[in-house]
C-alpha cells in the first residue's frame, strides 16, 4: 500500500514515515498542502494522512480539490482539532476517516489498512497463485500450507507480482509500488529483493525472469 503523509510536523512526519515503512508500506512525505497535490496529481497513492493545519493550502481544501478531481485515494484526516464539530466538519469535507492527535499508533496502522481494503480497486483481503497465499491484513504469506518469513519488502514485491496476474513487472515498477519516491530510480534493491525472495518460496522456482523487462509470478 501506497501512503501519502502530507504534515507539517516533519519531525512527527518522518516518525510516521518509518513506522509505516518497517510495516512493509511505502511513504513518501508532503510538509505543506500545496506539494501535497503536486505528488498526488503525479502518483497513485492508496492513502492519504492529512493533517488540516497545513502551509500554503490548508488540509480541507486539499480534500476538496482532490474529490473535485475524483481522486481515488482514500483520506485519513490525521489532526489536533478533536471537538465533535470538528470531526463533523472534517468528514464533511470529504474526508473517509478522521483521527485526533495524540494518537495510538496501532489505531493508525489499523484504521490505514482498512482504508486500503476500501480502495477503488477492491484489493482483495488475501491474494493467491500457485500455491502462494498472501493475507494483506495479517501480513502473512504461506506456500503450500507452509509459512513463509519474509521481511517487508520481499511481502511488498510479492503481493505486487500476485496483484499482476501474471503480467510481468519491470524492476522500476517494484520500486514504484513497493519503494518510496526518494529511492534512487538506479538502484538495485528491487532486483536484490526479487532474488532474496525466489530462494525463500524455494522450489519449484515460482517467479520467472523476462528477458529484457522484468519479473512475473
Amino acid at each position: 500500500m501506497r501512503i501519502l503523509i502530507v504534515e507539517d510536523q516533519e519531525e512527527l512526519a518522518m516518525m510516521i514515515a518509518d513506522g509505516l515503512r518497517a510495516e512493509g508500506m511505502s511513504a513518501d512525505l508532503a510538509h505543506d498542502g500545496g506539494r501535497a497535490l503536486e505528488m498526488a496529481s503525479a502518483t497513485d497513492y492508496d492513502v492519504l494522512v492529512l493533517d488540516r493545519d497545513l502551509p500554503v493550502l490548508d488540509g480541507d481544501a486539499v480534500c476538496r480539490t482532490l474529490n473535485a478531481m475524483g481522486h481515488p485515494a482514500r483520506i485519513l484526516m490525521l489532526t489536533a482539532a478533536g471537538t465533535l464539530n470538528d470531526i463533523v466538519e472534517g468528514l464533511g469535507q470529504g474526508a473517509d476517516d478522521y483521527l485526533t492527535k495524540p494518537f495510538s499508533y496501532l489505531e493508525l496502522v489499523a484504521r490505514l489498512r482498512a482504508l486500503g481494503r476500501r480502495g477503488p480497486a477492491g484489493t482483495p483481503t488475501v491474494l493467491e497463485r500457485r500455491g502462494i497465499r498472501v493475507d494483506t491484513v495479517r501480513r502473512l504469506a504461506e506456500r503450500d500450507g507452509k509459512l513463509l518469513r519474509l521481511t517487508p519488502k520481499e511481502l511488498g514485491v510479492l503481493e505486487a507480482l500476485l496483484e499482476a496476474d501474471g503480467s510481468p513487472l519491470r524492476p522500476s515498477d517494484l520500486l514504484q509500488l513497493v519503494w518510496d519516491t526518494d529511492t534512487d530510480p538506479a538502484s538495485t534493491i528491487a532486483k536484490v529483493t526479487v532474488h532474496q525472495l525466489r530462494r525463500k518460496l524455494g522450489d519449484p522456482p515460482l517467479i520467472e525472469t523476462v528477458p529484457g523487462f522484468g519479473y512475473r509470478l
